[in-house]
């Protein structure tokens, strides 16, 4: 039996990721085997025409510091189930992000992660890609600048 391992990298159970694709350099986000695809919070979801849809992203989990204005084509429109058993229809877009220095494409709800301890979750579809989890450590693909962590805690003096 072929070794599925030979090309992955490891990543903890929280990770720092970048959005380039939506001029968002660094959000902290929970690794989670226990979702198809990921999940990313968005507010003023507005849908335009031609199949797209424009939202805003805060990056930090309690500051409104760096909030971006992003555009995608809309990819899929599904119904998720939360943690919670809550179910909504969701938006999808495909978003590049790079996790552990390598890029993915990763299938992403859209959805208001407000009372969510982080602003986006990575789902399975995202780490078949070449990642496996170990659920006991953190951010192996390293840590954001100090600054930045501060303004994910809402310290806006940094």
């Amino acid at each position: 039996m072929a070794d599925t391992h030979l090309n992955t990298d490891t990543v903890g159970w929280r990770e720092w990721v970048s959005l380039p694709g939506l001029g968002v350099p660094w959000i902290k986000v929970k690794v989670d085997t226990g979702a198809r695809s990921s999940s990313l919070h968005a507010f003023d979801i507005e849908e335009l025409p031609g199949d797209r849809v424009r939202f805003r992203v805060q990056p930090w989990q309690d500051s409104d510091r760096d909030a971006v204005t992003a555009e995608c084509a809309v990819h899929d429109r599904r119904v998720v189930r939360s943690s919670s058993g809550h179910t909504e229809e969701r938006i999808v877009v495909l978003l590049d992000l790079v996790i552990h220095g390598r890029t993915v494409s990763a299938e992403t709800t859209l959805t208001n992660r407000d009372q969510m301890g982080f602003r986006m979750l990575v789902g399975r579809e995202a780490l078949r890609q070449g990642f496996v989890v170990d659920p006991a450590r953190s951010f192996l693909g390293g840590r954001a600048p100090r600054d930045v962590r501060r303004r994910n805690r809402g310290r806006d003096d940094a």
